[in-house]
């Protein structure tokens, strides 16, 4: 009988695992609805003192997501009073809603890869996980690595679509 040999753990390919870069701290929203007068208008006294009791602890190491969902016009100084709150707690905090919080955190994640890690590999970006990758961070990757490997495909090691392989001079 032959020995089986697993030629996927044997090749030369790099796999990249998006999802695991991606930060796991918890995903929270934070309405400025809630602060609203009526839900209509933002009290600058009240909110103020809000800002400045409220216990802001809650949010640490999380990542948070801005947001007004009601009808009013909030002043910008008020989503910048915020922020001013959560930095020192919050892993990351963004204006906009929970995709715009995920967009940010793999942006985070992509801009933290080393490139030169993966000059000249053969790299494989994994598809299908546990958590779904948005397609932007997969254009994002293409653009960060394009210029340094030596070709790139995506799915898993044992079945790639090729996408790039870099010419030879």
């Amino acid at each position: 009988m032959e020995e089986i040999i697993n030629r996927v753990a044997q090749s030369a390919l790099t796999t990249l695992n998006l999802e695991l870069l991606l930060h796991p701290g918890e995903r929270v929203v934070y309405d400025i609805k809630h602060n609203l007068f009526q839900g209509l208008i933002l009290r600058e006294k009240d909110f103020r003192e809000f800002v400045k009791t409220h216990d802001w602890s809650q949010y640490d190491g999380k990542n948070v997501a801005i947001i007004c969902s009601a009808d009013a016009i909030v002043p910008t100084w008020a989503y910048m009073l915020l922020a001013t709150k959560l930095q020192g707690h919050a892993h990351r905090y963004v204006f906009g809603d929970l995709e715009a919080l995920e967009q940010e955190l793999f942006q985070d994640a992509i801009a933290a890869i080393d490139a030169e890690e993966y000059r000249d590999a053969k790299v494989v970006v994994k598809g299908c996980g546990s958590i779904p990758v948005p397609t932007y961070a997969y254009v994002a990757i293409m653009q960060k690595l394009l210029p340094v490997a030596a070709s790139m495909m995506y799915g898993e090691p044992c079945s790639t679509v090729p996408l790039y392989k870099r010419p030879k001079v």
